[in-house]
């Protein structure tokens, strides 16, 4: 069975009536059997709502068996849930106090990534049904035994029925754009040294492949373990290389190289700047000045050093994309392309006015062709972490790939300490649901609530990230559940305790309920699961059309609560925080602007070190915005856009995360040893970063401004930098990768204010997938 016949169900009702059939199936077959079967109806009402929490209100991503295999794992879960559940409910503080730590732990359990976020809800209804009367410890085999098998039917449900296409998993994707690099590589080491628009267009799109928005969440590589991160740094690594091997196409004009002397040789010129772009931008950065300078000439093909190096490049980039596919260690690949690089490394060094010393046309050439050459070494031992784990032959930079060597426990504890703060959106859903959670279960139990189960699955279900969401949902969710109760009424009233009626309807309804509800949204939703409810229990216990009016209580009480911290609790969600965020993430970037020009100047030591407190502090303000950008996505504008400080109406976002990339990536570059120093052209890169921090600066306060300063509009600014196309005399290598580095962030700043251009970030909410330059951080 591959899904419903063409044209039998309207395109949009086709997936959820697939989900709504396997969730029928499986609660329907469970309660059935232990209702009438087994005449155990504590374990048919666990049966079915095991079923409807991971099946219905979990929202559990991939593809039916990827669900399977999730739900399979979650057993265990929801053992210990119903268990905790059941003894904590005998005292109401107790229960109450259960409610607010593993309401919170569910919720922020989605830092794990989407699987994890989208089991939530499912387990908090595991975890809130067994938290209600009968308070019974005694009842805990049948709850368990009806949790499990209901949790198991849905497994084989998953796995069995209406089986999905399997999209390529990001091991595929990594490797095909892996091998897309590989060619470019060997194409720009062989005449004619450059690459057609096919084969830049092909790159472009392998590198697109690999953003986490083209990617379905189930196979994104968000998670905490080391092959995870390592996968995301692996795709991280290749967009890299993809985005800067097209700067080294048609590098063929003349150029200028000193040998040995004052007599000039020839060798390619032309835009050969080395690209700044860090991990997870497609896009070749701008040019000092403006526009791309044109080939001069069809030249002589680029120096021995540097085809070597592309050489290089793309043997490892082959053995990357074997080690993906394959599971092949690509070591000897990694440590030739190391040792060719360590040569052109040595040539470039080479000091202004002593013999081989090159000409600057030819320094930027070299610095592109580095910059390439460190984004597949980063590739090849990334690769190899991702697939071998701790068992990798390939050792990268510590300070790069410090989660090579950490334990799950200890990389776990990472991610929960980059999250655990109030500016994370993550921790802020966390506490709002909590909260919310806790006091529905205190209201249920100091007032007797009559089903106050259904109370705090209305709070569960109605709350949202915004007041202005929660508002507009429970608005739809009061007149929905009126309807439901009304026809609940009415349905009772006829039926009366003539169980078979609701036997036979009960599955029908549920069909119904599950397949229209979440295309109808949330108030038919409501509406529908009323009357569901309603038939359930009518096989429980004696119905009585009083059970309609109980259930349009416990919907208002749990609404209202929803509402209240709704509007305690965050009320813009990641509206605020997104703007804070990316303020605070320029902050941050600026101060290592700054340090960074100033420590590439000094001779032998960096002021800075790569991985010092000040990268670990931007790199964790570049993870909080990429959350709050992720959850900003799914919001709509709140209060209609008013609030204490409106958001700029043009603001590119991600133009704001990728500077945070370009500020990481490019620093931790430049402060690697040996620390040569920039001789006369320090004051120049020192003024220059000033610059670019000052500019930086100014939109951090455009964005948020603090109480004393007045709000302003985002600044226009100039896409390059003045200055960057200088060649002060006797400038290293080192000068023009720096100059193209702050060039680059310039670029990003005068995005942010255009909100027009697409910057490359990857705002997904992964808390931690994509989005870490340096290496995956919290």
């Amino acid at each position: 069975m591959s899904g419903f016949p063409a044209g039998r169900v309207p395109a949009p009702y086709a997936a959820p009536a697939r989900r709504a059939l396997r969730v029928t199936l499986v609660a329907a077959a469970g309660f059935y059997f232990f209702r009438y079967g087994l005449d155990r109806p504590v374990a048919a009402t666990y049966a079915l709502f095991a079923a409807v929490a991971l099946g219905g209100l979990a929202r559990i991503p991939g593809t039916g068996r990827q669900r399977a295999v999730v739900v399979l794992r979650l057993i265990p879960v929801g053992w210990l849930l119903v268990a905790v559940g059941t003894y904590l409910s005998v005292r109401t503080w107790s229960a109450v106090a259960g409610m607010l730590v593993v309401g919170f732990a569910l919720a922020f359990s989605a830092i794990g990534g989407p699987r994890p976020a989208g089991a939530a809800p499912g387990l908090q209804l595991l975890y809130i049904l067994p938290s209600f009367p009968p308070y019974d410890p005694g009842q805990l085999d049948d709850r368990l035994l009806g949790t499990t098998t209901g949790m198991a039917l849905l497994v084989l449900a998953e796995a069995l029925i209406f089986p999905e296409p399997t999209p390529p998993p990001y091991r595929a994707r990594a490797a095909h754009a892996a091998a897309v690099a590989a060619r470019c590589s060997a194409l720009l080491a062989a005449p004619p040294y450059a690459l057609s628009p096919d084969d830049i267009r092909a790159a472009r799109e392998a590198g697109h492949r690999l953003r986490s928005l083209t990617v379905p969440e189930a196979d994104r590589p968000a998670g905490p373990g080391v092959r995870d991160r390592a996968l995301s740094h692996t795709g991280l690594a290749i967009r890299t290389l993809l985005s800067r091997l097209p700067r080294l196409s048609g590098m063929s004009g003349p150029a200028v190289v000193r040998d040995g002397g004052d007599r000039p040789s020839r060798a390619p010129a032309g835009d050969d700047r080395p690209s700044s772009v860090p991990d997870g931008d497609d896009r070749p950065s701008p040019v000092p000045g403006g526009g791309d300078r044109p080939a001069a000439g069809p030249g002589v093909p680029p120096d021995a050093a540097v085809t070597a190096v592309l050489d290089a490049v793309a043997r490892l980039a082959t053995a990357g994309a074997g080690c993906l596919r394959e599971g092949s260690s690509p070591l000897a690949a990694y440590q030739e392309l190391a040792a060719v690089r360590a040569v052109l490394s040595a040539r470039s060094a080479v000091p202004a006015g002593e013999a081989g010393a090159p000409a600057p046309d030819v320094l930027r050439r070299h610095a592109a062709a580095l910059e390439v050459a460190d984004a597949a070494l980063a590739m090849g031992a990334a690769a190899d972490l991702a697939v071998h784990g701790r068992r990798a032959t390939v050792v990268g930079p510590p300070e790069r790939f410090w989660y090579a060597t950490a334990r799950a426990p200890q990389l776990w504890w990472h991610r929960v300490r980059g999250h655990a703060g109030r500016r994370s959106v993550f921790f802020q859903n966390a506490v709002r649901i909590a909260l919310a959670l806790t006091a529905a279960r205190l209201v249920a139990g100091v007032d007797t609530l009559p089903h106050g189960f259904w109370a705090t699955l209305a709070t569960l279900t109605l709350t949202r990230t915004t007041m202005d969401e929660t508002w507009s949902t429970i608005r739809s969710a009061l007149a929905g559940t009126l309807a439901g109760a009304l026809l609940t009424g009415g349905t009772l009233a006829l039926a009366g305790t003539h169980t078979e009626v609701y036997a036979v309807v009960l599955p029908l309804w549920m069909l119904f309920a599950f397949t229209v509800g979440p295309v109808k949204g949330v108030g038919w939703a409501q509406g529908l699961f009323t009357v569901l409810v309603a038939l359930v229990f009518a096989q429980l216990a004696p119905p009585t059309w009083r059970l309609a009016e109980v259930r349009l209580l416990d919907v208002l009480v749990g609404s209202a609560i929803g509402a209240v911290f709704g509007l305690l609790a965050w009320p813009r969600g990641a509206h605020d925080e997104l703007r804070y965020a990316a303020a605070e993430l320029l902050r941050r970037a600026a101060e290592i602007v700054v340090a960074t020009s100033a420590s590439v100047a000094l001779e032998g030591r960096a002021a800075v070190p790569a991985g010092m407190p000040g990268h670990r502090s931007l790199q964790r303000a570049v993870i909080l915005a990429e959350s709050a950008y992720g959850q900003f996505q799914s919001e709509a504008t709140p209060f209609g856009g008013r609030g204490r400080v409106p958001v700029p109406p043009a603001v590119d976002w991600q133009a704001a995360l990728m500077a945070g990339h370009h500020t990481l990536w490019g620093s931790e570059r430049l402060l690697e040893p040996p620390c040569t120093g920039l001789g006369p052209a320090a004051a120049a890169v020192s003024g220059l970063g000033d610059q670019v921090a000052g500019r930086m600066l100014l939109v951090s306060a455009a964005l948020d401004p603090g109480g004393d300063t007045p709000a302003a509009p985002l600044p226009r600014l100039a896409r390059s930098l003045a200055g960057a196309d200088a060649e002060p005399p006797g400038a290293p290598r080192l000068y023009y990768a720096t100059v193209s580095w702050l060039d680059s962030l310039m670029a990003d700043l005068s995005r942010i204010a255009r909100g027009g251009g697409e910057a490359g970030a990857d705002g997904d909410g992964s808390g931690g997938g994509e989005g870490e330059p340096a290496g995956p951080g919290p």
